[in-house]
């Protein structure tokens, strides 16, 4: 374990930066009995930032994977109403969530991929608002993570033990930037501020498209909604409390219309989805959805990710990070979605985040459907960028904009 004092940072900065508690917020911590340490220091930390109460909701990976073993599709699938009142609960009453992740790599390895699907679909369409309340800014949430023997050992094979821990632990707080001799808070509102010049940049070249091509097969045209809007860093509520939803990041992302991403698209990570890790898998689309797709390892899995509903096969998101940034450069594979997003340009299959497109926090979901947003039960990111990645971008009049050459921004 790291010392408590970079601990207590790590903390505070969940608190402050990341949902930036309000006086008297109720504050909702879901987390896994892995990141217990972490977990306990946030709950007081969210005390001492003004927290009316503090909710915390434990999981256990493991004891899911019984579930999905040994219960019947027709039990998983069943979501008792207690569970819609509480999430009810926490949308009424305007509270923010902090998400303490620490992934059990290869738990769900072997599990029928149709269970784990079905379990996520009946899950999402009985709380619908709980969606649309996070994705639509109507409330702060945030993302952090902590380290695991499992995880450690996975991300750092020639090592074991206290060894990997250490290590995982080690390059978890780098790349969140919490270090012994700065403040952390500090170090995120300097970053937010070069992540804003990036978004303006783009904002003002208002592409049509964006064209992606690199030596691993990606040869891909997405277009972008008219009014899209580029994101990263801190984001507002709409209600204009400032907040960060995924520590670390390093992306500026905005809204892909829905019916315009044609060609391929190869992944250059694994996707670890649901517990299970989709290795080396390829899309392809036409008119903006997948029509064609292949993986050595868990198609299944990826087959019923795409099958989730209607809109699962189309994006909500392309994300632009440069090959060489602070996480990309550790040279590590994380595998959890978290971080390896964060080394490397990336797309959402499914749903769409309002706040990218001019208007969208205020709009109603169907509006923004008819100006190309992509409405899913999903919002799954997987990895396609490379060190020589070469990026087109498109002007409105069709002049060309070279925004990535070798992997890198240019402009």
């Amino acid at each position: 374990m790291p010392k408590l004092s970079l601990l207590q940072k790590y903390a505070k900065l969940a608190v402050v930066v990341g949902v930036n508690v309000q006086k008297d917020q109720l504050v909702v911590v879901r987390a896994t009995p892995e990141s217990k340490e972490l977990t306990r220091l946030i709950v007081k930390e969210a005390y001492l930032a003004g927290a009316k109460k503090v909710i915390t909701q434990w999981s256990d990976e493991e004891i899911s994977r019984y579930a999905y073993d040994y219960q019947s599709i027709e039990s998983l699938e069943e979501i008792p109403s207690y569970v819609i009142e509480q999430n009810r609960y926490y949308v009424d009453n305007g509270a923010c969530f902090i998400n303490v992740i620490s992934p059990v790599i290869g738990v769900n390895q072997g599990v029928d991929a149709s269970k784990m699907q079905k379990t996520l679909t009946a899950s999402q369409k009985a709380v619908p608002f709980l969606r649309e309340y996070t994705m639509g800014n109507k409330g702060q949430w945030t993302i952090v993570a902590a380290a695991n023997p499992v995880w450690a050992e996975a991300v750092f094979p020639e090592l074991k033990g206290d060894e990997a821990l250490e290590a995982l632990w080690t390059a978890i707080l780098n790349a969140c930037r919490v270090y012994e001799d700065s403040d952390p808070i500090e170090n995120w509102n300097l970053h937010n501020a070069v992540l804003l010049k990036h978004n303006k940049v783009l904002n003002d070249l208002n592409f049509k498209e964006l064209r992606f091509k690199n030596s691993v097969g990606t040869n891909l045209v997405v277009g972008l909604v008219d009014d899209h809007v580029w994101s990263g860093g801190g984001e507002k509520t709409t209600k204009g409390v400032y907040f960060n939803p995924n520590i670390p990041t390093e992306e500026t992302f905005t809204m892909p219309h829905k019916f315009k991403t044609e060609g391929k698209v190869v992944a250059t990570k694994p996707l670890n989805y649901q517990g299970t890790l989709i290795e080396d898998f390829y899309l392809v689309f036409k008119d903006g959805k997948v029509v064609e797709f292949d993986a050595k390892k868990e198609r299944n899995t990826l087959e019923e990710l795409l099958n989730t509903d209607e809109n699962a096969t189309r994006i909500g998101e392309i994300a632009l990070i440069s090959h060489d940034s602070p996480i990309s450069n550790t040279n590590l594979l994380f595998l959890n979605t978290l971080y390896d997003e964060n080394a490397s340009c990336h797309m959402a299959l499914g749903r769409a985040y309002p706040m990218n497109i001019k208007g969208g926090l205020d709009a109603k979901i169907e509006d923004l459907e008819t100006r190309g947003y992509n409405k899913s039960l999903i919002h799954v990111d997987f990895m396609f960028g490379s060190k020589d990645m070469s990026i087109i971008g498109i002007k409105q009049d069709g002049s060309e904009v070279v925004v990535f050459k070798d992997g890198n921004f240019v402009i």
